[in-house]
């Protein structure tokens, strides 16, 4: 058995996980029986994630990201534990889609310009009282006004952005999201929200993605690390600051029902915030290989998909089918999924993933065989369910439940 350290406040706590050759042979008896390429979600890996998190969110609860699962019946798995509470999604027409499906704390956390959705949402009182939409620019209250079809309330939720800026705003680290800014922007216009008949201000997010998506213990690159953590530090002092005085300001206006910031690399930063009431996160629940290089805390890989082994061109080398799914974002080697078991393999350098086949390199190439299977982690959570159709979830060495994912239920939601 290996022993995982996650670490949390300062305090190193032990979580127990089977070793990588013990869940390479469970996974392939599991699977032994289904044709690659194939999906799987180890639950006690899972679980784990799960339960973890919730240490880490130190008694506040935790909206899950559907973005980062996209597979409804783990979600439900995800919101079955204590401690998970509400869905963060990523589309409207997803929100509707779950709301109909009977969840009932939706917060989508991105603007849309879906008018048919919005017409829906205005129609059904019971669909716009479980979801809450983000707007942050008046042109979207324009447009929900166009295309309302019935009188139902509109639950809004303004974001605040959470770019650290220096230099007089030269500089600027986290991703560009919000145009509200400053405490006084976000008034302003929950002030203009409250005037639309129809419209509400329940909440606020602000989502530090560059604390909470940024891994602050990359191994090999010491120096780059450090600035890292510099760097978040910083950012987490001054946007608490700037969050506190948001909701301060935007208490005199609105009847906030909650405050969410986070995600799976912030939970504890986050929580530590008076003025957040919840937290989001999802990644942590798959563990992706762009979150393995926190100092906080080690997640299981819990998402997997198996590719077989279809050529053998020579000494030290295979050939799998397939494999060549990139995540989103900035194009880079971080970006490809991860050769994971039987560990020791690596990309050709010439040809790295490849649509139709990815040659693998390595001492352990000697010992597969055609038909055998490579085990992959992708850079990412939720992406991996746009290729898979459905996902064979694993308990102990058996297939328990197959269940569909986004894809295999008809939606991408993109």
């Amino acid at each position: 058995m290996a022993t995982l350290r996650a670490a949390a406040t300062g305090a190193a706590r032990p979580v127990t996980a089977p070793s990588p050759a013990a869940d390479r042979a469970r996974y392939d008896r599991a699977t032994a029986h289904l044709d690659g390429p194939v999906a799987v979600v180890d639950l006690a890996a899972f679980d784990a994630n799960a339960a973890d998190l919730v240490r880490r969110a130190a008694g506040k609860p935790i909206r899950v990201a559907s973005k980062s699962v996209r597979c409804r019946a783990l979600l439900e798995r995800a919101l079955a534990v204590e401690g998970f509470a509400g869905v963060m999604s990523y589309t409207l027409a997803e929100s509707l889609w779950l709301a109909r499906a009977g969840l009932d704390d939706i917060l989508l956390a991105y603007p849309s310009s879906d008018r048919a959705g919005f017409a829906e949402l205005t129609a059904d009182p019971g669909l716009a009282a479980a979801v809450t939409v983000v707007l942050d620019d008046p042109a979207q209250l324009d447009l929900v006004d166009a295309v309302r079809a019935g009188t139902a309330e509109v639950r809004v939720c303004l974001e605040l952005d959470t770019t650290l800026q220096l230099l007089g705003g030269r500089v600027r680290v986290g991703a560009r999201r919000s145009p509200l800014r400053t405490p006084e922007d976000v008034a302003a216009f929950a002030e203009l929200v409250q005037r639309r008949r129809g419209l509400r201000v329940v909440g606020l997010m602000a989502y530090e993605g560059h604390v909470a998506g940024v891994g602050d213990a990359v191994p090999g690159r010491p120096v780059r690390s450090a600035l890292v953590r510099m760097m978040q530090a910083r950012a987490r002092t001054e946007l608490a600051e700037r969050r506190a005085a948001t909701v301060r300001m935007l208490r005199r206006v609105a009847e906030l029902e909650f405050v969410n910031g986070g995600g799976t690399g912030s939970v504890e930063s986050t929580v530590a915030e008076r003025a957040v009431t919840e937290v989001a996160a999802g990644s942590g629940l798959y563990q992706p290989q762009l979150f393995d290089h926190y100092r906080a805390f080690r997640g299981r890989p819990a998402a997997l998909f198996g590719q077989p082994v279809v050529r053998r061109p020579g000494v030290g080398v295979v050939t799998v089918l397939g494999g060549g799914y990139p995540a989103s974002g900035a194009a880079g080697p971080d970006r490809s999924p991860v050769p994971y078991l039987p560990a020791g393999l690596r990309y050709d350098p010439m040809e790295g993933a490849g649509e139709v086949q990815t040659p693998l390199l390595g001492a352990a190439a000697d010992d597969l065989l055609i038909g055998d299977r490579v085990w992959f982690r992708h850079a990412k959570a939720g992406e991996l369910c746009e290729r898979f159709a459905e996902l064979h979830l694993v308990e102990g060495d058996a297939v328990v439940r197959t269940v569909p994912t986004y894809r295999g239920e008809g939606h991408t939601f993109l």
